[in-house]
């Protein structure tokens, strides 16, 4: 643990990159040791995840919740275009739906408590663990490294057209609904310029992944997941 303190604490890329590859590197193993693998694995993920978000939050200055009514409004307007376009666009080889690869109802049964654990995890943690080490990533991170190698001397409200446009298509595709998530970065990415700061992007991803998991339960829609 202290080592992990001292290398954030000593570096800033490291601080803003390691959650997440930690955090990918956990999912890419769901699955993959059993059925049950996928769900206890996201478990395991959230928790991780949660700790590394503490454990980097102070030497990170720009990951900071902020609240305001352009964050609610694009949180909110990204879940209904990701919800609404969603049978109108053709999946990229390898990234098709797969509406049992995420259903802990299907596997443990609708009354199991177990599987409403799962559920309330993944809400949970798509809502307060994914935001912060997504958005410190794409939108403070790389965003700001292609424009420039010492890239906390890019401000975070300064916009280029080649960054946006990267940026937004590598969170993009590393969704399955690849378009709406090349939308939704670029969603993000214009609140965290017009507003140079983070926070009201991670309050919008947030609101918008909070909203995509009731709906996803609400009605059966686990291809989302």
């Amino acid at each position: 643990m202290k080592a992990i303190h001292k290398s954030f604490e000593s570096s800033p890329l490291v601080a803003r990159v390691a959650p997440f590859i930690v955090f990918i590197a956990l999912t890419l193993f769901q699955g993959r040791l059993g059925e049950s693998s996928h769900y206890w694995i996201y478990l395991a993920k959230t928790l991780v995840g949660l700790w590394l978000v503490l454990m980097s939050r102070p030497f990170v200055s720009e990951m900071r919740w902020a609240f305001g009514w352009e964050a609610v409004a694009v949180g909110i307007a990204v879940f209904i275009m990701w919800v609404g376009i969603d049978p109108f666009y053709p999946r990229l080889p390898g990234m098709g739906q797969s509406a049992a690869t995420w259903n802990p109802i299907a596997h443990y049964g609708q009354s199991s408590a177990v599987a409403w654990l799962f559920i309330v995890t993944r809400i949970l943690g798509s809502t307060f663990v994914v935001p912060p080490i997504e958005e410190v990533f794409y939108r403070s991170f790389l965003y700001r490294y292609i424009m420039k190698q010492d890239f906390l001397s890019v401000p975070l409200g300064m916009f280029a057209w080649t960054p946006f446009i990267a940026t937004a298509a590598v969170f993009g595709l590393a969704h399955h609904q690849w378009l709406a998530g090349i939308l939704c970065g670029m969603a993000y990415q214009w609140l965290v310029i017009r507003k140079q700061r983070l926070g009201d992007a991670m309050t919008a991803h947030a609101i918008t992944n909070f909203l995509l998991g009731l709906w996803v339960v609400w009605k059966n829609a686990w291809h989302f997941w």
